[in-house]
Order: structure tokens, then sequence, then C-alpha cells
């Protein structure tokens, strides 16, 4: 009997089925300058003998009881619905005996109509739709090709998938323009409904500027003060209705649980991306090319996940941590979060610092109390006396 060689660890790949290729021209977008990758009028589409191939290598490396299919972008939904169908299709052609398939799909929501809703609900699809606030706040940035506000097409596929009970996540990216709103901004996602909610930080390195950022980005400190007064809004009467992914991170600290969130743990290197033609890379921003692991179409995706330059790429993370942050009194919650913001200087000279460190600080020591006082009222429980 020949035995399944599985990878050593969990992982999550972002797979790209339309590659960089959007529907929109966010102002702060990182992923749409990619298609200079390939040559122009080829297609950005993943072709079906690939898909066939990358779920088959994708279903038998996993390790996992649960295995977790991630559809990102640009927006996958160009690929099309019938291409998702054909997913689905495959996985459950291919799927291991006693083990489940679970799929997640980014989105921008703006091609979201009834058929979607319907698959997407039927499969059992989990959906992060990009919405960063209120109409003024969302159409600063996230902008059609010709310029247009997006909100109103937005908002038509968030309501179409809780019309279907898809499992929705909103995607808040935090930068310049909305950072000293946070109550507008939460206080809307309230009004709409929101259940999931996850706060992404903008950083754009912009070396040739005072500061070293693109004026888009967020302050480092107003990160902070973002995060702070989000905390005490949601403590004060949403504890059990809306998750908050970084608040839900920070409290797997009180339970001695190892973060799920891959900016704050020690290590990464575990959620690579498969662009639309088979090409490997070790993490979303690092699709570049001196970065190019292999495609999958040469090397096994197993073996592109054990190699050497991906372990490697993982372990810099924490080999490369600066000495302030290993003696910092949050660094189980942050660990130095993502190596592509740790590009300014510590207080002491030291290189390798992170950019939002001071917002980071400010928001995990604000809700340290309230992490011990869940992990103390956790002791006592499962320890009664």
């Amino acid at each position: 009997m020949t035995r399944t060689i599985r990878a050593s660890r969990g992982f999550q790949v972002f797979a790209k089925p339309a590659g960089p290729a959007c529907n929109l021209a966010c102002r702060y977008c990182y992923y749409l300058e990619k298609a200079g990758f390939y040559p122009d009028g080829a297609s950005l589409r993943m072709p079906e003998d690939l898909l066939e191939d990358y779920i088959a290598q994708h279903l038998q490396a996993s390790p996992d009881e649960i295995i977790r299919f991630s559809w990102h972008g640009g927006d996958p939904t160009l690929a099309g619905l019938d291409f998702f169908r054909k997913v689905v299709a495959l996985q459950k052609k291919d799927r291991p005996n006693g083990r489940q398939v679970a799929n997640g799909l980014q989105t921008n929501g703006i091609l979201i109509d009834d058929a979607w809703g319907q698959f997407l609900a039927e499969e059992g699809f989990s959906v992060g739709l990009s919405l960063d606030g209120p109409r003024e706040l969302h159409d600063l940035h996230r902008r059609t090709k010709g310029d247009k506000p997006s909100f109103d097409q937005t908002m038509r596929g968030v309501e179409i998938l809780r019309r279907y009970g898809v499992l929705t996540d909103i995607l808040c990216v935090v930068s310049a323009g909305n950072v000293d709103r946070p109550g507008d901004v939460y206080e809307f996602f309230k009004e709409i409904g929101t259940a999931y909610v996850s706060f992404l930080p903008l950083v754009i390195r912009r070396p040739d500027l005072p500061g070293g950022v693109d004026p888009l980005s967020v302050p480092a400190e107003g990160w902070g003060d973002f995060l702070c007064a989000v905390f005490d809004e949601w403590v004060e009467g949403d504890i059990g209705r809306i998750k908050v992914q970084i608040f839900e991170e920070a409290a797997r600290t009180a339970f001695g649980q190892d973060h799920s969130l891959c900016l704050f743990r020690p290590e990464c290197g575990d959620i690579p991306v498969i662009e639309h033609n088979g090409d490997f890379y070790p993490c979303d921003h690092y699709v570049d090319a001196a970065h190019l692991g292999g495609n999958i179409r040469r090397m096994p995706l197993l073996a592109l996940l054990e190699s050497p330059a991906q372990r490697a790429f993982g372990r810099r993370k924490a080999d490369t941590l600066p000495k302030v942050c290993r003696e910092c009194e949050v660094s189980a919650m942050c660990r130095g979060e993502c190596p592509k913001n740790r590009f300014v200087r510590t207080a002491d000279g030291e290189e390798g610092g992170n950019y939002l460190c001071p917002g980071y600080r400010k928001f995990f020591n604000h809700c340290r109390p309230f992490v011990e006082a869940v992990a103390a009222a956790w002791r006592e429980g499962d320890h009664p006396g």
C-alpha cells in the first residue's frame, strides 16, 4: 500500500484563479501591479487542467482534518461562477475519505448576484468582503477603473450574502482616510449587522518620502488609537455579538493558544500563494521575482511547501526580530507583526523595527487588563476550589 505523504504542518494557500485581475482600481491596492509579470494579452484565468492538478495536490498534501481552500485575487469572482462549480466538483471527486473540505472566498462583492449567493450558501463557502466603512469613507479609495465610487455595488453584494445566509467577514482597510473616525466606522458595521470584522492597517512603504511611507498609510500611533477606541466600544456592549479578529487574537493568549493569524505567529511561511499559472510564492506580500519558489506544474506543491527556501523564509521572521521586540511586554501578542512592515530603526538604533510598533504596543497594553481578567476567570472556572 502506498502511504500518502502530507505536509509537516498545516498550511493555507492563497490561490489566485484570476491572478491580479480586478474590476476595481483601489488607490491603495498592492496587487494590481502584478499583472506586469505576465505578457500582454496572456489570460489571467487559471486553466482547468491546472485547477484540477492544484486541487488534487492540495488535498493530498494537507495534514488537517478540515482541508481549507482560500480563493483570492485581484478578485476571484472574475474567474466566473462556472469555474467555482468546477472547483467544488473536483474537491468532491478527490476528497480523502473521512475528511472535510472548506472554501473561503475574498471579494469586493461587485459581481455577487443571486446566482452567486445561492451557490455560496449551498456549498458552505465563507466570504471575506472588503468594505472600508460608511459611504464617504469607503469611496475615498475603493474606486472603479473609471474612478467612480463603488459603495452601492459593494453594499448590494453585502445584502445578497446576508439574504442567503453566507458567513461573511467584513475586511476594513484602516488608512489615513478613516483612522480618525473609529466610532463612525464601527457604528456603521453594527448598523448593517456585521457579525465578523477584520481591521487591516494600510502601510505603503515609500523610502523616498519623509517618514518612509505613502501619505495614504495609517499613522502608527493613530492605528493604536483606532483599535483602542473600537475595543472600548466592543467591550461595553458587543462581546459575544460581534467578533473582531484582532481582539480574538489578543484573547487567544489568555488560553495559551497559538495565534491563528500569521501576523502574530513567531514564524511565517505557511500561507503561500499559487498564481493563476501555477507559480508559487512564499507570501501574498512577497510576490516578486526574487521570491518565486517554483511552479506546481514542475514541482509538487508538497515539495514547495517543505522546501529549504520556504522554511528559511518562515524562520527569518523570528531570526531577525530586534532585541526591543524580544524583550517587549506584549511580545506574546505581537511577535513583531508582519515582516513587510519591519523597515524602521528601533529606539536603540537596531534595524528591522516595525513601522506600526507604537500603535500595536499601545493597543495590546490597553487590552491586557481585559485579557488577563479573562485568563484568571478561565483558570478559576477550570480549577474550582
